[in-house]
């Protein structure tokens, strides 16, 4: 991939630390990826808690939370999904997000094939 790495691995390790922080119990996380002529596409799924529709187009924001009442229990500052937005904005790419309440999450962004 055209990218920073060290960037790069920041999305993927917040993604990955988000999916194990709202998972179940017995949480899965699969991390994926996908050839798309021009770019990679990857993928973090997991089949946490979800996230209701209502809350997607703020998801990106900085310091916006889904469940202010966990914040305390769970930790974090809403920062670290305005942060991977950023990282792959700069990068000239887009992030997205899928998810269903109580089946699961899935963030997907494209990064530049190296040539």
């Amino acid at each position: 991939m055209k990218a920073d790495k060290e960037s790069v691995q920041k999305v993927i390790s917040n993604l990955l630390v988000n999916s194990i922080k709202y998972s179940r119990q017995t949480g899965e996380t699969k991390v994926s990826f996908y050839d798309m002529d021009e770019n990679i596409l990857v993928e973090v799924t997991d089949n946490g808690i979800g996230i209701s529709q209502e809350h997607i187009p703020r998801l990106f924001e900085r310091f916006y939370r889904v469940d202010r009442s966990r914040s305390r229990d769970i930790g974090g500052t809403g920062l670290g999904l305005s942060i991977v937005k950023h990282i792959i904005e700069a990068h000239n790419q887009t992030i997205n997000v899928r998810s269903t309440l109580g089946i699961g999450t899935t963030f997907g962004f494209t990064l530049s094939k190296a040539r």
